[in-house]
């Protein structure tokens, strides 16, 4: 086969020695050697130019909790519910003067006295005035009791589970760092509140102070006496949980760097052990609140509770014992509000549960 001329070779004579010197290499194969090395050459840079390195970044704890969380649609969507709530209970008193709202505004003209009172027209007298109908009887907009109900029942909520949690918390925390006779005494401890009927307890106490105590009647009374019951009897099992996660901690590496380092037991307690402990505490929180929405309303619906007329969802269920075969909307109405507030809580604990702690699935 032919050669090609630009890639021929030739051999040359050297005039002092007469003798053939080594073949060399024509001129267009120099050229097409030397550009192919530049070309080669020049790859990685334009490549490197095309298409420039990400940066890779690290993701802190909250960020891939965040991330796993949002995951669960389920639990966004308790999430949000939460929030509405949250809103609907801390912005009522606007509301209601906003939109002209009374809860306590009797419609007697909206009440058939022929049938013992009850609503005129289907589903319990619902109307663009009244968009879930009025109570029998005294004719009262269910929509603005419900809503004047919500920061009741959160408020009582939330108070208890700050109180349960902050003696838990605290209880439960030294009784597993300290370990011995302190365990063995906190432990006990929590054994006999355990123990206790809570229910019929929270009814003799509630019941006992209804007139008045410690310089405080009506309303702000009750509020603050379903906290204290409802919170003050709750703490052991927080303390439970809280110890079952100290024992665990105390044996971190953590631990043992800061003892090493001079630090003593109430240092290591709030500044090493109390830090970790917040994922566990949130998401029991998040669960422990619709238990004591139910509590509260339990009371309420038994006449120990929230006192009429201050609206509660609780009270209202026990008014409508009474209606139930006639005007079914006056229970389904608060029945539903505390069933779609218990399980957004239920929902969203769920979800914090499974983003803050992924061994737990």
């Amino acid at each position: 086969m032919s050669v090609p001329p630009h890639v021929r070779t030739s051999r040359t004579a050297d005039p002092a020695t007469g003798t053939r010197g080594p073949a060399t290499v024509g001129e267009g194969t120099e050229l097409t050697m030397t550009a192919l090395t530049k070309t080669a050459g020049n790859e990685p840079e334009a490549d490197a130019a095309a298409s420039p390195a990400k940066k890779i970044e690290g993701r802190s704890l909250g960020q891939i909790a965040w991330t796993r969380f949002k995951r669960d649609k389920a639990a966004v969507a308790g999430g949000v519910v939460v929030i509405l709530l949250i809103l609907l209970a801390v912005l009522a008193k606007p509301i209601e003067s906003v939109f002209g709202l009374d809860p306590d505004a009797l419609n007697q003209d909206l009440l058939d006295a022929n049938l013992g009172g009850l609503p005129m027209g289907d589903w319990g007298g619902m109307s663009a005035d009244h968009p879930l109908g009025i109570d029998p009887l005294q004719g009262r907009d269910l929509l603005s009791r419900i809503i004047e109900g919500s920061w009741v029942s959160l408020l009582v909520a939330f108070g208890a589970t700050l109180l349960s949690n902050t003696i838990g918390t605290v209880l439960g925390v030294m009784a597993g760092y300290y370990g011995g006779w302190v365990d063995t005494l906190i432990s006990r401890v929590m054994d006999v509140f355990l123990a206790f009927p809570l229910l019929l307890f929270a009814i003799a106490i509630s019941a006992s102070l209804q007139g008045g105590a410690f310089g405080l009647h009506g309303l702000p009374l009750h509020i603050m006496v379903l906290i204290f019951v409802i919170g003050f009897f709750n703490w052991p099992y927080m303390g439970r949980i809280v110890r079952g996660q100290t024992l665990s901690l105390r044996e971190r590496e953590f631990v043992y760097a800061a003892r090493s380092l001079g630090a003593r037991g109430p240092f290591i307690l709030f500044k090493e052990l109390l830090p970790n402990l917040v994922g566990p505490i949130l998401v029991y929180s998040t669960l422990l609140i619709p238990t004591n929405i139910l509590f509260e309303a339990g009371l309420s619906f038994l006449g120990v509770g929230i006192q009429a007329p201050q609206a509660s969802w609780g009270g209202m269920l026990n008014d409508a014992i009474k209606y139930y075969q006639v005007d079914p909307q006056y229970m389904v109405v608060p029945g539903l509000a505390i069933f779609l507030t218990v399980l957004a809580f239920n929902l969203l604990g769920d979800g914090l549960r499974d983003a803050l702690d992924p061994k737990s699935n």
